[in-house]
């Protein structure tokens, strides 16, 4: 068959969870068999959010090919276990860039450079682009902002091209939000018929609406947003609070979202698939009551900022029969003497990633405290980092220990800038991205915890761990168990006398899927209970 398109849109207010939606969707269309892939198409005019703080678009997700991508491809490759790639990932950064370079080239023959149809037109290549190439069943693009937001409209006025174009191999999904009001005791319909309205005023009729509420909407409320809406009944589905986002699918399943998708594009529904093994981890995560704490100490005091590391965290502790309960601890309020008091009732530690100079001290000074006192202890990325920085200080006796990102000045630059880094200026998708090959040292923890000597991780840094030092660590008791066959890049460190102490130079987070969760994160919340 011909590739079918999904658009999914959200109006009303941001923050919705089209991301979840969309996941969901493509989790229900593989359930029937098909192959899909997951898109998104962010309005900011950056060409990738690597450059943003965490505190404006959340954790930096990273694809296997390089691509610094948003949060929601984190969600769509858990959901789905499929590997996206740079041409998931779109900004109207990227569109206008590529736009602009190809005038520069001279490929529009001395045209006036329009946003239509050139910069619709080149969204559109975008959109349709992994359908032609990858030859998937449905591509399912998620357009982020807010109907009505200036910097969507040309987004807008691709998919309404698109709808042209396509005709029934096209659907548009649009998320909206039902508010409850306390005062009236009242959800009130009337957003969402704004909402609706301004995406019709695009030229664009949606198809499904997806109505993301609190409280449960009954039948009436349903028929009544869709005779305003110009939808069917069976095509307005709820998004309630769920106790957990895993349950998303289910409830859409259950409300038939996937099969008004297939009724709207021309498909015979058939029979709703078992979804057998996602039922199986719903049943260990309502089976699991008891609880396990773990501290995360970092810098960023937002939930988005380290999502990753939350949800693999999540999914380990399911996987384990425990609920695990996370603990911000702020790196920056860190001291001395108030460390034990941080970590006080906490079974394990994160040291989460990051940049800058800001928190590092009460990192350093966390670590300590965990390696001295036999608290489970995992260091990603920067945290790994950290763990050498302090093993320096406090073992081998190098009180000045530093990375030079930090303290370019140190005599003892333990950690430090990578080679082919020293000469690049640019700083948006110029660090070690994406997936290397490691090898791991046979007689490690970590190789018992893969099962296998050669795995491949991604990454998300500059600085590296400083072969100068290695013979050092390696007779005071730190191995360095995990390298790069290429480069000899020291990727895993761990100390073999502590219960779990282990740090990686790579991001394990980024490849923890629902159904297949990292086993470095299981075997460190097994340590934990």
């Amino acid at each position: 068959m011909n590739t079918k398109y999904i658009f999914v849109t959200g109006g009303v207010v941001s923050s919705l969870g089209k991301g979840i939606i969309s996941a969901s969707i493509g989790k229900l269309l593989q359930a029937r068999g098909y192959k899909v892939t997951i898109q998104k198409f962010d309005p900011y005019i950056n060409i990738d959010p690597g450059t943003l703080n965490p505190y404006e678009h959340g954790e930096c997700y990273v694809t296997a090919d390089g691509m610094e991508t948003d949060l929601d491809l984190g969600h769509y490759e858990r959901f789905t276990d499929i590997q996206t790639t740079r041409n998931n990932s779109i900004t109207t950064g990227r569109i206008y860039k590529t736009v602009i370079d190809r005038e520069r080239h001279g490929d529009y023959l001395g045209k006036t450079i329009q946003v239509v149809p050139h910069i619709t037109d080149e969204i559109k290549h975008r959109m349709l682009r992994e359908g032609l190439e990858e030859g998937l069943d449905f591509v399912i693009t998620e357009v982020g902002g807010t109907i009505g937001d200036i910097e969507s409209a040309p987004f807008m006025e691709a998919i309404r091209q698109l709808r042209w174009q396509l005709g029934r191999d096209a659907v548009c999904v649009h998320l909206t939000y039902v508010p409850y009001l306390k005062a009236a005791d009242e959800l009130k319909t009337k957003p969402t018929q704004h909402s609706v309205k301004e995406l019709q005023s695009m030229g664009i009729q949606p198809d499904i609406l997806v109505l993301r509420t609190e409280r449960h909407l009954d039948d009436s409320l349903r028929m009544k947003v869709a005779s305003f809406c110009n939808v069917d009944l069976e095509c307005v589905v709820q998004s309630e609070d769920m106790p957990s986002i895993y349950e998303v699918p289910v409830s859409m399943q259950r409300q038939g979202l996937d099969a008004a998708i297939m009724r709207k594009i021309g498909i015979p529904v058939g029979e709703t698939p078992a979804m057998r093994p996602w039922h199986d981890f719903l049943h260990l995560q309502q089976e699991a009551k008891a609880e396990v704490h773990i501290g995360l100490v970092g810098k960023y005091d937002l939930q988005d900022a380290y999502k990753s590391i939350r949800e693999s965290l999540h999914l380990a502790a399911i996987y384990g029969g425990r609920k695990a309960q996370l603990h911000f601890v702020n790196s920056e309020a860190i001291t001395p003497d108030n460390i034990a008091e941080k970590l006080e009732g906490l079974s394990g530690v994160i040291i989460c990633p990051g940049f800058g100079q800001r928190g590092i001290e009460g990192k350093i000074t966390a670590i300590q405290y965990t390696r001295t006192h036999g608290i489970p202890t995992f260091g990603i990325c920067l945290g790994m980092q950290m763990m050498v920085i302090e093993f320096a200080r406090n073992v081998l006796g190098h009180t000045d220990a530093h990375s030079t990102e930090m303290n370019p000045q140190t005599s003892h630059p333990v950690i430090d800038l990578m080679e082919e880094q020293k000469h690049i200026t640019g700083m948006g998708g110029t660090m070690r991205l994406g997936a290397y090959d490691c090898h791991l040292r046979e007689d490690s923890k970590v190789r018992s915890i893969y099962g296998k000597s050669d795995i491949k991780e991604r990454h998300r840094h500059r600085y590296e761990f400083n072969n100068h030092y290695l013979s050092d660590f390696e007779s005071h008791g730190m191995q360095c168990v995990g390298t790069n066959p290429t480069g000899n890049l020291v990727e895993v460190v761990e100390l073999p006398d502590h219960p779990w102490f282990i740090g990686t130079q790579f991001h394990p987070e980024y490849t923890s899927t629902v159904l297949h969760p990292h086993p470095l994160f299981l075997d460190f919340v097994k340590a934990c209970i």
